[in-house]
């Protein structure tokens, strides 16, 4: 559907920041690539199979990077197991221990994420940056306001834009003293307001990749909206590479609200698109239940569709024009059904969820074929 299509509809375009592109393992951050969606384990990772079950629920999610915690030699020993099984890059989060960030890049971790300035003197930096350049790591700079240098707080009285910005600065400096430039920043803080001025500064005063987040947002639902605000401003606004949305949840629901972030804004398209109606006395079904089941049953597609799902024939005619499935409520239990934006056939209540999902599975299908089969073949 032409809603589908950002490049038909000019007032939709974003404009990214230019930035110089990184690889993170094999997954490319910055310049013209995808904007990748992360998030970070909770297990602790010394327990390896806890830690790889998680990460194959993110996985199926669709995370594109998943960091970490090493705290310790057990989780660093226990990152080569963890690294090998996983299908994505490994990010290992080193906080202060030089050694562990030498351990987990001799295991195989794709990034590190460090503050150079946390981890002892220049000798130790220089340590770092040897291992990371001969593991092919790349490196992320996290700077934190929760976190911020004694130093910069008794220059600035408390955290501030201009502060987070200094100790990123001060941060590249010591990697690009040791000649080493594979790295992407951070500049988070959980004050929506200053984490959007931090990054819109930082974004002015380098061209490296930014990766974006408003750390420790909350819970499910206010963690989700406090994201959205703060990511949402910045990726509207064309600023930022990758992005890892921060909730007391588990981690594949960071994936998915990540997700819903880039599609609301046409700069990612994966999985089903649902436009829904809040409901009201008017609904022909119970559209939140419909809703919430149809959430949970089609989070195995990854294809980019479209599905409307109206209670009634208000709006629902309207939306369903704009989309490759549309399902609008009507009277005495009978249900219409619109297919690429045209009426089509009824369905009854008792069926149409199962109809719906059926509808979807067999779209996606046809859409997957389609694009293999345009997909040029390789010269023998």
């Amino acid at each position: 559907m032409t809603a589908d299509n950002p490049s038909l509809r000019p007032w939709r375009d974003i404009e990214r920041r230019k930035s110089r592109q990184i690889m993170v393992g094999d997954v490319p951050v910055g310049g013209d690539a995808p904007i990748t969606v992360q998030t970070m384990t909770n297990t602790p990772t010394e327990d390896a199979r806890a830690t790889i079950d998680q990460i194959r629920r993110c996985e199926e999610a669709g995370v594109d990077i998943i960091r970490v915690s090493c705290p310790d030699e057990a989780s660093t020993a226990a990152l080569k197991q963890i690294v090998r099984a996983a299908k994505v890059p490994i990010v290992a989060d080193i906080h202060f221990h030089y050694k562990r960030a030498l351990e987990a890049a001799d295991a195989g971790a794709a990034c590190l994420r460090i503050n150079p300035g946390n981890i002892g003197s220049e000798a130790r930096v220089k340590e770092v940056v040897d291992a990371a350049k001969s593991n092919g790591c790349a490196i992320r700079i996290g700077v934190n306001a929760g976190s911020l240098e004694r130093d910069l707080l008794e220059k600035y009285g408390e955290p501030c834009p201009e502060a987070l910005v200094e100790s990123a600065l001060d941060h590249i400096k010591l990697l690009q003293d040791q000649d080493f430039h594979e790295y992407k920043v951070a500049v988070k803080a959980s004050d929506v307001f200053l984490a959007v001025a931090a990054y819109m500064q930082l974004a002015d005063a380098v061209d490296c990749p930014l990766h974006l987040g408003i750390t420790e947002a909350g819970g499910l639902i206010g963690g989700t909206v406090k994201s959205a605000i703060g990511i949402g401003n910045l990726l509207w606004a064309g600023i930022g590479d990758t992005i890892r949305v921060s909730l007391s949840a588990e981690p594949e629901e960071e994936v998915r609200v990540g997700y819903e972030m880039l599609k609301t804004l046409g700069l990612r398209t994966r999985g089903v698109r649902i436009v829904s109606c809040p409901s009201c006395a008017r609904q022909g079904f119970d559209v939140i239940r419909t809703v919430q089941a149809l959430e949970s049953r089609l989070q195995h597609i990854n294809t980019p569709l479209s599905l409307s799902v109206l209670g009634c024939v208000v709006n629902g005619p309207g939306e369903a024009r704009e989309t490759d499935i549309g399902l609008t409520g009507g009277g005495k239990g009978k249900h219409m059904v619109y297919l690429s934006g045209v009426t089509d056939h009824t369905v009854e209540s008792d069926a149409m969820l199962d109809h719906i999902v059926g509808l979807v599975e067999a779209k996606a299908a046809e859409i997957e074929a389609a694009n293999a089969a345009a997909e040029p073949v390789a010269a023998e």
